[in-house]
């Protein structure tokens, strides 16, 4: 279990986030809400590891990892999701695919070994990418230039690299950020879908998408959380609607 405990986190004396503490289990999807500035992305960059909490700490199955690297917290199994997509543009979608795999690759293998074995002859990479590609929807593109690819091609791609590091935690931000709403239902029903294998913490600014996912939601307003409970209980919370529902 990923645990958050009491983390605050400020910036030139004022407080991104303020004793934030939550938890995500696996097969869950825990959906973090709030308005605009309310620190949803600071608390995700601190579970990931790109800052460092100012107090509190964050365990991972029991160890405490608050000043693990985001390297070393990926390699025990938490991926991440940006909200702006980083992609290899001018590479294919199969080439997209195969960077992240590369972990699969015994301690001696490296860079030096693509002048005598390039990568796309591997048949390991190449099988566990294409049914990847499968997975996500994407199996019909793998040679397309991934810039020609819709915004919600890349997107999934986007979460196809993340799924090829094998991460059982995802911290997804925004991940149907600038989506068309056929691009949001595919992207809902494939985070569903996630949801039997991995445990999930979402921060997502369509409603729709939370409510009909979150087995439970945090709502987070001015740096602390508010309100933690089911859809049902956060839908009918009077100070959740005055902060924030209560906005749409």
């Amino acid at each position: 279990m990923l645990e958050v405990k009491q983390i605050s986190k400020q910036f030139g004396g004022l407080y991104a986030n303020r004793d934030v503490s939550l938890n995500l289990k696996m097969q869950q999807i825990h959906a973090l809400i709030g308005p605009n500035g309310a620190g949803k992305s600071t608390l995700i960059a601190q579970i990931a590891g790109e800052l460092k909490p100012d107090s509190g700490r964050i365990e991972f199955g029991g160890r405490d990892i608050t000043h693990d690297t985001p390297e070393r917290r990926n390699r025990m199994g938490m991926g991440r999701m940006f909200q702006t997509t980083a992609l290899f543009n001018e590479l294919s979608v199969l080439d997209n695919i195969r960077i992240p795999l590369l972990r699969m690759k015994p301690p001696q293998f490296s860079i030096r070994n693509w002048f005598y074995k390039a990568v796309e002859n591997d048949l390991n990479i190449n099988a566990t990418a294409l049914g990847m590609l499968e997975r996500l929807g994407l199996e019909h593109h793998p040679e397309q230039r991934v810039a020609t690819l819709s915004h919600g091609e890349q997107r999934q791609l986007e979460m196809a690299m993340t799924l090829a590091t094998f991460p059982g935690y995802l911290l997804l931000d925004e991940p149907m950020a600038g989506m068309s709403s056929a691009e949001s239902m595919r992207m809902t029903r494939l985070i569903h879908r996630l949801k039997q294998d991995h445990a999930i913490l979402l921060v997502e600014h369509d409603m729709r998408a939370v409510f009909d996912l979150a087995d439970k939601i945090s709502v987070l307003v001015e740096g602390s959380i508010i309100a933690s409970g089911t859809p049902a209980e956060i839908r009918s919370n009077l100070a959740v609607q005055a902060a924030y529902l209560g906005e749409d």
